[in-house]
Formats: structure tokens, C-alpha cells, sequence
């Protein structure tokens, strides 16, 4: 751990809990000339010091995160980028504001969403009036509804306690919940369970719940685990829908199709909460070193819901490795995106072909290792493979994705990934970025365009293997 000077929050939190510098150093069993130095930035905010703060006061030391730190510079630099500015602000002067004052660059993150939307709301009425060309860019639905997952970290502890509470009532078996979830559907809410008899012609089908008959249709083609996600999906939204309002009500989502999506992305959380209950889940994981396909076998699902399993287990008492994870198309757009990380994934960058994740196509089924060097010098080590999911059957389309699970290298040691991979050689890390607008590596020959706010070098006389020289 560097050192972190981060006064202002210390004395943000001593100024909430309405404590003097010397009340404040009694709670710490420090003097008072110490806390004073902390919060004046004149001495670091050390682990041990981190720990006293948890004890006194039981502030999650997150509070503090040199992760989130980095998070919010990504942020905040992503922002900067796209605005005009009389110069380019310099990477220090972005960390400071981050370090000193992390309120007031929320605030201005906030604050320019909101011009965002404004400017957003501004060109679909003049579209409207005729006079504009009716192009907006207005956030997706879907979009929303991930940063809403993205700015909680991927995960929900309500959610994830409320799922090991039922799995504890089902007495349901690690890797076997369907005869369990379908008998708790049966006896306390009266709902048959029926199998989707289907067929060739017809739309494929997953789930589908009549409330009319109280019948729960699932589709004939799902494996044992998808089976028992489905199942309980219908159960999140029948035993955990008052929670589940309450989570959205606090997002205050401004159209119904976010709030829909909102609804449905929850009950997924329950649903994988449930199939894969949180302490076993964890305790596996940790046992099994993070393999992905032992995981899966033990709890009988498929390669990416262990991955998206393994993103949300950030419970403050019992952590696991903190994860991103991502899901691609050959195309590059990504379906998924969430984080427990300080790995930031640019909104108008793009993607980075240097990254695993894509290199993983040419592998179909092989998991791919990589040791991802970001600009700002933090590491990754980034697992990638492929995914298929169809019907089955000759002639029948099936979608492809690859998806990638990655970790800051200081967690690296406890996957089964990492064996064999010098961790401390700098020549083993590719150089990735978070897309090329934003991307300050000068010399990438993989560059698509230049940086935002940087000047071309445009030499008549000269041509170089990068394709684009700033002055």
C-alpha cells in the first residue's frame, strides 16, 4: 500500500460524527498533535490507523480505498476529456482533487451527467419541433439500469442474505435446487411447475409465469442449473418484490423501461444469489483457488454465471477476490459490464483490441490468461474465454460471446490462474488501455484514433509505425 494522504476524509468522517480533534484521537488512542497531522495531509493514513477507524466507529474501510480513489480519477478524467478546457488538465492535478476534496469531484460528475441529460433532453424536443436531425444520445434503458449495478459495486446485501435465508428453508443441495424450489413454488404460493412441451417452430422459450392459472412454464431445453435460475427468478419476484421496490424506489428511475429492467436485473441477483448461497459459494471458491469450471461443476451452472458470481462477492464481513467482469460479441459491444474494482471501463473510448477478452474468439473454449498493464501503471490479471448458449439441434442459431473475469494483481496469488506467471516482471504485462480516445499511450500501433485534446504531430516529411504522433 502507498501512502495515502487522505485528510479531508478523516476529517469529513470526524465532522459527521460530531467530534473534536481531541475526542476524535481518544477514540483513536492517538494524540491529538497526530490526528491533527492526518487530517493537514502532513502524515500518511496508515493500516493500522484504517483499523482503529473500523473499530471505533465500524466506517467500512472502503471509505478510504485507494481503489476508489483510482475508480474516481478514471471517472473524472473520462469527463474531462470530452470537454472543452484551455489546456489539458494534467493527471496530477486530477489525483489531487480526487485525494483532497472526493465529494466535490462526485459533485462534478454528478453535475455533468445532469448537463448531459439536459443537453440530451434539449436535442430530442428540438428534433421534435423539427429543428434538430432527430439524433439523440440519450441513455439506454439497459444502460441505466447497469450503472445502477455499476455504482453499487455488483453488489446487493439485502439480496444476498435474504437468498441464503431461503436456501437454508428449502434445504435445497448445492447443485440440485430445482426439486427444491419447485416444491417451495408448489406448497407456499400454490404454483405449478410445467415443462414447455415446444417445438422446432416455435420462439424458444426460458420462462414464462401466468398468474391467471398460476402455472410457471419452463423451457424443455434448459439445463439442470439454468432450470433452478429461472425458478428462482419467479421466486424473487413473488417472495422479495416489496425489497425489490424499495432498491428501485431509491434509484428513482425516470421512464418504466428502466424501472422494468431495474425489477428484472434484481431478481437475477436473487436468482444466482440463491442457486450459488453466498458463505458456501465463497468458501468453495476460496478452497478451489477461483478455477472457474470446478466451480461450475460442484454447483452445476455454466462458465459466465460463475464469473458473474464471483463479481459480486464484496460483503463487507467476508470478501472475496475483488473481480470486473465483462461480456463481449465479436463485434465489441458489451452486454455486460460490472465491477467490484477500481478497472475503469470508458464510456466514450471504446475498447482496447490489445485486451484477452478478444483474443478469446480465436480460441473458442480456451481459457486465455493475461497480465493487463492499464496507463495509470495498476495491473490486472484478466481470465478470458468464450461461451456458447442455443437450443441445440442442426441448423439452430446459437449466440456467442466471450466474457472475461480479471483482478488487480495483488489478489493475483490466490486464483489458479496465476500459477507459472512471473507477477513482479513488467515484460510479462501487455500494455492495454480503456479505449483510444482517451488512451495516452503515444506509441500504440493498435491506436484507432488520437486522444481527445491532445495535438497531432502532422509531419508530410515523416511516417512512423503508431499511427497517430501528438505534439
Amino acid at each position: 500500500m502507498r501512502k495515502a494522504f487522505l485528510g479531508v476524509r478523516l476529517r469529513r468522517l470526524r465532522e459527521e460524527k460530531g467530534l473534536t480533534q481531541a475526542a476524535l484521537a481518544k477514540a483513536l488512542s492517538l494524540s491529538p498533535s497526530y490526528v491533527n497531522q492526518l487530517e493537514q495531509n502532513q502524515r500518511p493514513l496508515t493500516v493500522p490507523i484504517l483499523l482503529k477507524i473500523n473499530a471505533a466507529f465500524g466506517v467500512d474501510v472502503q471509505l478510504f480505498s485507494e481503489d476508489e480513489e483510482a475508480r474516481l480519477v478514471a471517472e473524472l478524467r473520462d469527463v474531462l476529456s470530452e470537454m472543452p478546457t484551455d489546456g489539458h488538465v494534467a493527471l496530477a492535478e486530477v489525483r489531487e482533487l480526487v485525494s483532497g476534496m472526493p465529494v466535490v469531484a462526485r459533485a462534478f460528475l454528478t453535475l455533468h451527467r445532469r448537463y448531459r441529460e439536459a443537453v440530451e433532453r434539449t436535442d430530442e424536443l428540438a428534433a421534435r419541433l423539427g429543428e434538430g436531425d432527430g439524433v439523440t444520445a440519450a441513455q439506454m434503458p439497459f444502460e441505466e439500469v447497469r450503472d445502477f449495478f455499476y455504482a453499487r459495486r455488483n453488489h446487493i446485501d439485502v439480496l444476498d442474505r435474504k437468498a441464503e435465508r431461503i436456501f437454508e428453508e428449502t434445504g435445497g443441495t448445492i447443485g440440485e435446487m430445482s426439486a427444491a424450489l419447485v416444491a417451495r413454488l408448489r406448497d407456499r404460493h400454490g404454483i405449478e411447475v410445467i415443462v414447455d412441451p415446444g417445438d422446432r417452430e416455435s420462439a424458444p422459450l426460458q420462462r414464462r409465469y401466468d398468474a391467471r392459472t398460476r402455472t410457471l412454464t419452463i423451457g424443455r431445453n434448459l439445463r439442470p442449473g439454468q432450470q433452478a435460475f429461472q425458478l428462482a427468478t419467479q421466486l424473487a419476484f413473488i417472495e422479495c418484490g416489496e425489497l425489490i421496490d424499495s432498491l428501485t424506489a431509491k434509484a428513482a428511475f425516470a421512464h418504466p423501461e428502466t424501472l422494468a429492467l431495474a425489477r428484472i436485473g434484481l431478481a437475477n441477483y436473487f436468482a444466482g444469489a440463491l442457486v450459488l448461497p453466498y458463505g458456501p459459494f465463497l468458501s468453495a471458491a476460496e478452497s478451489l483457488h477461483y478455477d472457474i469450471d470446478q466451480l461450475g461443476r460442484q454447483f452445476g451452472v455454466g462458465f459466465e454465471t460463475v464469473c458473474h458470481r464471483l463479481s459480486t462477492l464484496q460483503r463487507q464481513s467476508a470478501r472475496g477476490v475483488p473481480f470486473f467482469f465483462v461480456r463481449v460479441d465479436r463485434a465489441g459491444n458489451m452486454s455486460k459490464r460490472q465491477s467490484a474494482t477500481d478497472f475503469h471501463f470508458s464510456r466514450i473510448g471504446g475498447t482496447c483490441p490489445l485486451w484477452n477478452v478478444y483474443d478469446a474468439f480465436a480460441h473458442p473454449g480456451r481459457i486465455l490468461v493475461q497480465l493487463a498493464e492499464m496507463p495509470d501503471g495498476r495491473t490486472y490479471l484478466c481470465i478470458a474465454r468464450t461461451v456458447t448458449t442455443g437450443q441445440g439441434g442442426y441448423g439452430t442459431p446459437n449466440k456467442t460471446f466471450a466474457v472475461a473475469l480479471g483482478c488487480d494483481i495483488r489478489h493475483a496469488h490466490r486464483l489458479v490462474y496465476a500459477k507459472g506467471l512471473d507477477l513482479k516482471s513488467r515484460e510479462a504485462r501487455t500494455p492495454i488501455g480503456v479505449g483510444c480516445k482517451v488512451c495516452e499511450r503515444e506509441a500504440c500501433p493498435q491506436r484507432a484514433f488520437p486522444a481527445i485534446g491532445r495535438p497531432l504531430a502532422v509531419d508530410e516529411t515523416r511516417s512512423r509505425f503508431a499511427p497517430y504522433s501528438v505534439a
